[in-house]
Protein backbone atom coordinates (compact mmCIF):
# COMPACT_ATOMS: atom_id res chain seq x y z
CA UNK A 1 0.00 0.00 0.00
CA UNK A 2 1.32 3.46 -0.97
CA UNK A 3 2.12 6.23 1.40
CA UNK A 4 -0.53 8.48 -0.36
CA UNK A 5 -2.95 5.81 0.60
CA UNK A 6 -2.14 5.37 4.09
CA UNK A 7 -2.16 8.92 4.17
CA UNK A 8 -5.89 9.64 2.29
CA UNK A 9 -7.38 7.32 4.56
CA UNK A 10 -6.02 8.71 7.77
CA UNK A 11 -7.06 12.44 6.02
CA UNK A 12 -10.52 10.71 5.22
CA UNK A 13 -11.27 9.44 8.65
CA UNK A 14 -10.68 13.16 10.16
CA UNK A 15 -12.85 14.24 7.64
CA UNK A 16 -15.70 11.68 8.63
CA UNK A 17 -15.34 13.02 12.15
CA UNK A 18 -15.68 16.25 11.34
CA UNK A 19 -19.28 15.32 9.50
CA UNK A 20 -20.16 13.55 12.92
CA UNK A 21 -18.96 16.70 14.71
CA UNK A 22 -20.93 18.81 12.89
CA UNK A 23 -23.74 17.41 12.66
CA UNK A 24 -23.60 16.85 16.56
CA UNK A 25 -23.50 21.02 16.51
CA UNK A 26 -20.15 21.42 17.38
CA UNK A 27 -18.71 24.82 16.88
CA UNK A 28 -17.24 24.72 13.27
CA UNK A 29 -14.91 27.46 14.30
CA UNK A 30 -13.57 25.60 16.35
CA UNK A 31 -13.63 22.40 14.02
CA UNK A 32 -12.28 23.93 10.76
CA UNK A 33 -9.06 24.81 12.83
CA UNK A 34 -8.09 21.84 14.18
CA UNK A 35 -9.24 20.00 11.11
CA UNK A 36 -6.75 22.57 9.12
CA UNK A 37 -3.80 21.56 11.97
CA UNK A 38 -4.84 17.88 11.00
CA UNK A 39 -4.27 18.38 7.29
CA UNK A 40 -1.03 19.89 8.05
CA UNK A 41 0.31 17.33 10.13
CA UNK A 42 -1.05 14.29 8.27
CA UNK A 43 -0.04 15.65 5.13
CA UNK A 44 3.11 16.15 5.84
CA UNK A 45 2.70 20.09 4.67
CA UNK A 46 6.21 22.09 5.05
CA UNK A 47 6.65 23.79 8.12
CA UNK A 48 7.11 27.64 7.04
CA UNK A 49 3.86 26.72 4.02
CA UNK A 50 2.12 25.99 7.08
CA UNK A 51 2.82 28.49 9.14
CA UNK A 52 2.66 31.82 6.29
CA UNK A 53 0.65 30.43 3.55
CA UNK A 54 -2.30 28.18 5.22
CA UNK A 55 -2.30 29.94 8.58
CA UNK A 56 -1.81 33.51 8.07
CA UNK A 57 -2.90 33.47 3.91
CA UNK A 58 -5.65 31.77 4.40
CA UNK A 59 -6.79 34.25 7.13
CA UNK A 60 -5.81 36.94 5.18
CA UNK A 61 -7.76 35.62 1.92
CA UNK A 62 -10.65 36.13 3.16
CA UNK A 63 -10.24 39.57 4.36
CA UNK A 64 -11.96 41.17 1.04
CA UNK A 65 -14.87 38.91 2.08
CA UNK A 66 -14.99 40.00 5.17
CA UNK A 67 -15.76 43.53 4.20
CA UNK A 68 -18.65 42.19 1.74
CA UNK A 69 -20.22 40.60 4.55
CA UNK A 70 -20.00 43.00 7.05
CA UNK A 71 -21.21 45.81 4.62
CA UNK A 72 -23.82 43.49 3.24
CA UNK A 73 -25.25 42.86 6.91
CA UNK A 74 -25.04 46.65 7.60
CA UNK A 75 -27.24 46.66 4.81
CA UNK A 76 -29.78 44.96 6.27
CA UNK A 77 -29.84 46.56 9.73
CA UNK A 78 -30.05 49.44 7.46
CA UNK A 79 -33.51 48.76 6.06
CA UNK A 80 -35.20 47.28 9.05
CA UNK A 81 -34.40 50.64 10.99
CA UNK A 82 -35.20 53.01 8.26
CA UNK A 83 -38.59 51.53 7.97
CA UNK A 84 -38.47 50.37 4.61
CA UNK A 85 -38.46 46.28 5.10
CA UNK A 86 -41.87 47.13 7.30
CA UNK A 87 -43.43 49.36 4.92
CA UNK A 88 -42.81 46.81 1.86
CA UNK A 89 -44.13 44.14 4.02
CA UNK A 90 -47.36 46.27 5.20
CA UNK A 91 -47.99 47.53 1.66
CA UNK A 92 -48.23 43.78 0.72
CA UNK A 93 -50.38 42.57 3.37
CA UNK A 94 -52.87 45.39 2.09
CA UNK A 95 -52.84 44.16 -1.25
CA UNK A 96 -53.20 40.60 -0.39
CA UNK A 97 -55.70 41.51 1.83
CA UNK A 98 -57.84 38.51 3.91
CA UNK A 99 -56.82 35.95 1.22
CA UNK A 100 -53.94 33.92 3.21
CA UNK A 101 -52.90 32.17 0.22
CA UNK A 102 -52.31 35.04 -1.85
CA UNK A 103 -50.60 36.84 0.95
CA UNK A 104 -48.42 33.87 1.86
CA UNK A 105 -47.36 34.23 -1.72
CA UNK A 106 -46.91 38.11 -2.03
CA UNK A 107 -44.69 37.75 0.65
CA UNK A 108 -42.46 35.26 0.05
CA UNK A 109 -41.51 37.12 -3.35
CA UNK A 110 -40.73 40.15 -1.19
CA UNK A 111 -38.83 38.42 1.22
CA UNK A 112 -36.93 36.90 -1.97
CA UNK A 113 -36.76 40.03 -3.52
CA UNK A 114 -35.07 41.38 -0.08
CA UNK A 115 -32.67 38.92 0.04
CA UNK A 116 -30.77 39.15 -3.29
CA UNK A 117 -29.15 42.00 -1.60
CA UNK A 118 -29.72 41.65 2.20
CA UNK A 119 -27.24 39.35 4.30
CA UNK A 120 -27.11 38.35 8.12
CA UNK A 121 -28.31 36.54 10.66
CA UNK A 122 -29.74 40.22 12.23
CA UNK A 123 -31.55 40.99 9.25
CA UNK A 124 -33.97 37.91 8.99
CA UNK A 125 -34.56 37.74 12.21
CA UNK A 126 -36.05 41.27 11.87
CA UNK A 127 -38.14 40.83 8.97
CA UNK A 128 -39.12 37.70 10.53
CA UNK A 129 -40.47 39.49 13.47
CA UNK A 130 -42.52 41.29 11.21
CA UNK A 131 -43.66 38.62 8.59
CA UNK A 132 -44.12 35.75 10.39
CA UNK A 133 -46.87 36.84 13.09
CA UNK A 134 -48.84 38.41 9.73
CA UNK A 135 -49.15 34.91 8.35
CA UNK A 136 -49.64 32.79 11.29
CA UNK A 137 -52.56 35.67 12.51
CA UNK A 138 -53.99 35.03 9.22
CA UNK A 139 -54.59 31.15 9.86
CA UNK A 140 -51.68 30.16 7.93
CA UNK A 141 -50.37 26.93 9.67
CA UNK A 142 -46.82 27.72 11.51
CA UNK A 143 -44.43 24.92 9.65
CA UNK A 144 -45.91 26.28 6.22
CA UNK A 145 -45.04 29.62 6.92
CA UNK A 146 -41.71 28.98 8.81
CA UNK A 147 -40.67 26.70 5.74
CA UNK A 148 -41.93 29.53 2.79
CA UNK A 149 -40.36 32.07 4.83
CA UNK A 150 -36.59 30.11 5.24
CA UNK A 151 -36.97 29.30 1.75
CA UNK A 152 -37.66 32.86 0.33
CA UNK A 153 -34.50 34.27 1.95
CA UNK A 154 -32.60 30.88 0.56
CA UNK A 155 -34.14 31.79 -2.84
CA UNK A 156 -32.34 35.21 -2.69
CA UNK A 157 -29.40 34.00 -1.82
CA UNK A 158 -28.70 33.04 -5.57
CA UNK A 159 -28.25 36.12 -6.97
CA UNK A 160 -26.75 37.39 -3.28
CA UNK A 161 -23.28 39.69 -3.92
CA UNK A 162 -22.45 38.80 -0.04
CA UNK A 163 -23.02 34.68 -0.32
CA UNK A 164 -21.47 34.63 -3.50
CA UNK A 165 -18.39 36.34 -2.34
CA UNK A 166 -18.18 33.53 0.05
CA UNK A 167 -18.18 30.66 -2.11
CA UNK A 168 -15.39 32.39 -4.22
CA UNK A 169 -13.58 31.77 -1.69
CA UNK A 170 -13.76 28.16 -3.31
CA UNK A 171 -13.57 29.05 -6.83
CA UNK A 172 -11.68 32.61 -7.22
CA UNK A 173 -11.68 32.05 -10.93
CA UNK A 174 -16.25 32.47 -11.10
CA UNK A 175 -16.97 36.00 -11.55
CA UNK A 176 -20.02 37.67 -10.56
CA UNK A 177 -21.00 38.14 -13.97
CA UNK A 178 -24.06 38.05 -16.22
CA UNK A 179 -22.89 34.72 -17.07
CA UNK A 180 -23.90 33.57 -13.58
CA UNK A 181 -26.43 35.91 -12.70
CA UNK A 182 -27.99 34.06 -15.82
CA UNK A 183 -27.80 31.19 -13.99
CA UNK A 184 -28.81 32.48 -10.71
CA UNK A 185 -32.01 34.50 -11.76
CA UNK A 186 -33.29 31.44 -13.26
CA UNK A 187 -32.18 29.19 -9.97
CA UNK A 188 -33.95 31.81 -7.79
CA UNK A 189 -36.84 31.60 -10.09
CA UNK A 190 -36.93 27.82 -10.07
CA UNK A 191 -37.32 28.22 -5.96
CA UNK A 192 -39.62 30.69 -6.17
CA UNK A 193 -42.09 28.87 -7.87
CA UNK A 194 -41.88 25.31 -6.17
CA UNK A 195 -42.10 27.78 -2.85
CA UNK A 196 -45.29 28.65 -4.52
CA UNK A 197 -46.69 24.80 -5.32
CA UNK A 198 -45.64 24.32 -1.62
CA UNK A 199 -47.84 26.86 -0.75
CA UNK A 200 -50.65 26.06 -2.71
CA UNK A 201 -50.48 21.90 -1.63
CA UNK A 202 -50.85 23.08 1.67
CA UNK A 203 -53.47 25.95 1.89
CA UNK A 204 -55.66 25.72 -1.07
CA UNK A 205 -59.11 24.19 -0.05
CA UNK A 206 -57.97 23.53 3.26
CA UNK A 207 -58.93 24.97 6.63
CA UNK A 208 -56.72 27.33 8.50
CA UNK A 209 -56.23 27.15 12.09
CA UNK A 210 -56.00 30.52 14.44
CA UNK A 211 -53.61 29.70 16.95
CA UNK A 212 -51.44 32.29 17.63
CA UNK A 213 -50.87 33.45 20.66
CA UNK A 214 -48.09 36.27 20.11
CA UNK A 215 -48.51 39.99 18.62
CA UNK A 216 -50.25 40.07 15.59
CA UNK A 217 -50.89 43.97 14.89
CA UNK A 218 -49.58 45.19 11.97
CA UNK A 219 -46.04 46.08 11.56
CA UNK A 220 -45.33 49.74 12.55
CA UNK A 221 -44.86 51.86 9.21
CA UNK A 222 -43.36 55.09 8.52
CA UNK A 223 -46.01 57.09 6.27
CA UNK A 224 -43.40 59.46 5.20
CA UNK A 225 -41.76 56.48 3.09
CA UNK A 226 -41.88 57.53 -0.48
CA UNK A 227 -42.97 54.65 -2.27
CA UNK A 228 -39.59 54.99 -4.74
CA UNK A 229 -37.84 53.98 -1.44
CA UNK A 230 -39.14 50.34 -1.98
CA UNK A 231 -36.19 49.59 -4.85
CA UNK A 232 -33.48 50.40 -2.43
CA UNK A 233 -33.80 45.85 -1.99
CA UNK A 234 -32.71 45.46 -5.53
CA UNK A 235 -30.31 48.30 -5.99
CA UNK A 236 -27.17 46.27 -5.12
CA UNK A 237 -27.74 43.87 -7.74
CA UNK A 238 -28.99 46.27 -10.44
CA UNK A 239 -25.89 48.15 -10.06
CA UNK A 240 -23.92 45.08 -10.27
CA UNK A 241 -25.90 43.84 -13.75
CA UNK A 242 -26.80 46.98 -15.53
CA UNK A 243 -22.92 49.23 -14.51
CA UNK A 244 -20.60 45.98 -13.47
CA UNK A 245 -20.58 47.83 -10.04
CA UNK A 246 -18.52 46.40 -7.25
CA UNK A 247 -20.50 45.07 -4.20
CA UNK A 248 -19.14 47.91 -1.56
CA UNK A 249 -19.89 50.80 -3.71
CA UNK A 250 -23.08 49.18 -4.75
CA UNK A 251 -24.09 48.61 -1.01
CA UNK A 252 -22.95 52.62 -0.13
CA UNK A 253 -25.13 53.92 -2.46
CA UNK A 254 -28.31 51.61 -1.56
CA UNK A 255 -27.80 52.77 2.19
CA UNK A 256 -27.28 56.49 0.90
CA UNK A 257 -30.73 56.71 -1.07
CA UNK A 258 -32.28 54.26 2.17
CA UNK A 259 -31.38 57.65 4.19
CA UNK A 260 -32.45 59.75 1.31
CA UNK A 261 -35.61 58.33 0.89
CA UNK A 262 -36.73 57.66 3.99
CA UNK A 263 -35.78 61.76 5.34
CA UNK A 264 -33.09 60.78 7.33
CA UNK A 265 -30.48 62.14 5.70
CA UNK A 266 -31.84 65.59 6.14
CA UNK A 267 -31.15 65.42 9.66
CA UNK A 268 -27.56 65.23 10.26
CA UNK A 269 -27.75 63.80 14.13
CA UNK A 270 -30.03 61.33 13.32
CA UNK A 271 -28.50 60.44 10.06
CA UNK A 272 -25.05 59.87 11.94
CA UNK A 273 -26.99 57.95 14.66
CA UNK A 274 -28.60 55.36 12.24
CA UNK A 275 -25.61 54.67 10.34
CA UNK A 276 -23.29 54.14 13.79
CA UNK A 277 -26.25 51.97 15.05
CA UNK A 278 -26.74 49.78 12.10
CA UNK A 279 -23.01 49.61 11.35
CA UNK A 280 -22.38 48.24 15.07
CA UNK A 281 -26.11 45.81 15.07
CA UNK A 282 -24.46 44.54 11.44
CA UNK A 283 -20.88 43.52 12.79
CA UNK A 284 -22.36 42.06 15.91
CA UNK A 285 -24.76 40.08 13.40
CA UNK A 286 -22.56 38.37 11.58
CA UNK A 287 -19.11 38.29 14.24
CA UNK A 288 -19.07 34.87 15.00
CA UNK A 289 -19.53 33.87 11.11
CA UNK A 290 -16.46 35.28 10.29
CA UNK A 291 -14.76 34.09 12.94
CA UNK A 292 -15.81 30.38 11.17
CA UNK A 293 -15.05 31.48 8.11
CA UNK A 294 -11.55 32.92 8.84
CA UNK A 295 -10.67 29.26 10.21
CA UNK A 296 -12.66 27.62 7.09
CA UNK A 297 -10.23 29.43 4.92
CA UNK A 298 -7.22 28.05 6.59
CA UNK A 299 -8.81 24.79 6.61
CA UNK A 300 -9.52 25.32 2.76
CA UNK A 301 -5.86 26.07 1.86
CA UNK A 302 -5.04 22.48 3.70
CA UNK A 303 -6.95 21.01 2.16
CA UNK A 304 -5.53 22.14 -1.25
CA UNK A 305 -2.38 21.27 -0.30
CA UNK A 306 -2.87 17.73 0.26
CA UNK A 307 -5.38 17.42 -2.71
CA UNK A 308 -2.63 15.52 -4.62
CA UNK A 309 -3.46 12.77 -2.04
CA UNK A 310 -7.22 12.47 -2.87
CA UNK A 311 -5.77 12.46 -6.90
CA UNK A 312 -4.09 9.50 -5.93
CA UNK A 313 -7.33 7.70 -4.68
CA UNK A 314 -10.34 8.38 -5.96
CA UNK A 315 -8.53 9.57 -9.75
CA UNK A 316 -9.97 6.52 -11.02
CA UNK A 317 -13.31 6.34 -9.39
CA UNK A 318 -14.76 9.58 -10.11
CA UNK A 319 -16.89 9.87 -13.05
CA UNK A 320 -15.99 12.59 -15.45
CA UNK A 321 -19.43 12.72 -16.92
CA UNK A 322 -20.95 16.15 -15.77
CA UNK A 323 -24.53 14.63 -16.44
CA UNK A 324 -23.62 11.58 -13.73
CA UNK A 325 -21.93 14.12 -11.57
CA UNK A 326 -25.02 16.77 -11.89
CA UNK A 327 -27.69 13.85 -11.19
CA UNK A 328 -25.45 12.03 -8.21
CA UNK A 329 -25.44 15.68 -6.35
CA UNK A 330 -29.17 16.38 -6.60
CA UNK A 331 -29.72 12.72 -5.17
CA UNK A 332 -27.90 13.11 -2.23
CA UNK A 333 -28.71 16.53 -1.80
CA UNK A 334 -29.72 15.94 1.67
CA UNK A 335 -26.01 15.39 2.76
CA UNK A 336 -26.25 19.13 2.47
CA UNK A 337 -27.88 18.84 6.16
CA UNK A 338 -26.55 18.95 9.13
CA UNK A 339 -23.29 20.64 7.94
CA UNK A 340 -22.74 17.58 6.09
CA UNK A 341 -20.32 16.87 3.00
CA UNK A 342 -22.60 18.87 0.54
CA UNK A 343 -22.65 21.86 2.34
CA UNK A 344 -20.23 24.40 1.22
CA UNK A 345 -19.51 26.26 4.76
CA UNK A 346 -19.44 22.72 6.93
CA UNK A 347 -17.83 19.22 5.86
CA UNK A 348 -18.47 20.14 2.17
CA UNK A 349 -15.17 22.59 2.15
CA UNK A 350 -12.93 19.41 2.03
CA UNK A 351 -15.34 17.80 -0.93
CA UNK A 352 -14.74 21.08 -3.07
CA UNK A 353 -11.16 20.38 -2.47
CA UNK A 354 -11.49 16.58 -3.43
CA UNK A 355 -13.16 17.49 -6.04
CA UNK A 356 -11.31 20.26 -7.44
CA UNK A 357 -7.87 18.91 -6.40
CA UNK A 358 -9.11 16.32 -8.93
CA UNK A 359 -8.99 18.57 -11.75
CA UNK A 360 -11.76 16.98 -13.56
CA UNK A 361 -14.45 19.79 -13.72
CA UNK A 362 -14.24 23.09 -14.44
CA UNK A 363 -14.51 25.56 -11.80
CA UNK A 364 -17.20 27.33 -13.64
CA UNK A 365 -19.11 23.74 -13.10
CA UNK A 366 -18.39 22.81 -9.75
CA UNK A 367 -19.39 26.42 -8.52
CA UNK A 368 -23.14 26.21 -9.38
CA UNK A 369 -23.25 22.10 -8.83
CA UNK A 370 -21.71 22.82 -5.14
CA UNK A 371 -23.54 25.98 -4.25
CA UNK A 372 -27.16 24.94 -5.42
CA UNK A 373 -27.25 22.20 -2.62
CA UNK A 374 -25.94 24.32 -0.11
CA UNK A 375 -28.39 26.87 -0.88
CA UNK A 376 -31.94 25.00 -1.48
CA UNK A 377 -31.18 21.92 1.06
CA UNK A 378 -29.16 23.91 3.84
CA UNK A 379 -29.33 27.60 3.75
CA UNK A 380 -33.34 26.69 3.28
CA UNK A 381 -34.69 23.90 5.35
CA UNK A 382 -31.80 22.62 7.58
CA UNK A 383 -32.45 23.37 11.27
CA UNK A 384 -28.53 23.95 11.93
CA UNK A 385 -28.84 27.04 9.93
CA UNK A 386 -28.71 30.36 12.46
CA UNK A 387 -31.80 31.87 11.28
CA UNK A 388 -34.05 28.50 10.60
CA UNK A 389 -33.09 27.25 14.25
CA UNK A 390 -34.60 30.55 15.44
CA UNK A 391 -37.89 30.55 13.13
CA UNK A 392 -38.35 26.87 13.92
CA UNK A 393 -38.02 28.70 18.23
CA UNK A 394 -39.88 31.36 17.61
CA UNK A 395 -42.91 29.58 16.19
CA UNK A 396 -42.42 26.60 18.85
CA UNK A 397 -42.53 24.42 15.96
CA UNK A 398 -40.49 20.57 15.95
CA UNK A 399 -37.71 20.44 13.93
CA UNK A 400 -39.56 16.74 12.42
CA UNK A 401 -42.21 19.11 11.21
CA UNK A 402 -39.91 22.43 9.87
CA UNK A 403 -38.22 19.38 8.00
CA UNK A 404 -41.23 17.17 6.74
CA UNK A 405 -42.56 20.53 5.42
CA UNK A 406 -40.00 22.09 3.61
CA UNK A 407 -37.43 19.15 2.95
CA UNK A 408 -39.07 17.16 0.16
CA UNK A 409 -39.81 20.27 -2.11
CA UNK A 410 -35.95 21.83 -2.01
CA UNK A 411 -35.14 18.49 -3.05
CA UNK A 412 -37.00 19.01 -5.74
CA UNK A 413 -35.68 22.79 -6.71
CA UNK A 414 -31.58 20.79 -6.10
CA UNK A 415 -32.03 18.26 -8.72
CA UNK A 416 -34.33 20.70 -10.91
CA UNK A 417 -31.14 23.49 -10.84
CA UNK A 418 -28.93 20.83 -10.74
CA UNK A 419 -29.74 19.84 -14.41
CA UNK A 420 -30.33 23.34 -15.53
CA UNK A 421 -26.78 24.39 -14.48
CA UNK A 422 -25.40 21.27 -15.94
CA UNK A 423 -26.44 22.23 -19.24
CA UNK A 424 -25.89 25.46 -18.99
CA UNK A 425 -21.91 25.26 -17.89
CA UNK A 426 -20.76 21.68 -19.28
Amino acid sequence: MSLNIILGILLLITYFGLIYYAVKGGNLMIGFLVMAVLWILIGRIPYNTAINTIIELGAESYGVTAVVVIFGSWFGRILVDTGIAGSIIRKTVELGGDKPLVTTILLSLVTTAIFTSTFGVGAVIAIGVIILPILLSLGVPKKVVVAAYTMSVGAGMYVNIVLFKQMQLFFPTVQYDNVYLKFGFIALAVQVVIIILMLIFNLSGKKTVHAWAAQTAAPQVNTEISSIAFIVPIVPVVMAIAFKWQPIPSILLAIFLALLFTKKLFNAKEAVAIIQKTLYDGVADVGLLLGMLFTLAMFGKAAGADAHIFQTMFGALIPTNPVVIAIALGVLAPLALFRGPLMVWGAGSATIAILTGLKIFQPALLFPLLYIPTISMAISTCPTQSWNLWAVNYTKISVKDFLKTGLIWAWLIVIINELIAVNMFK
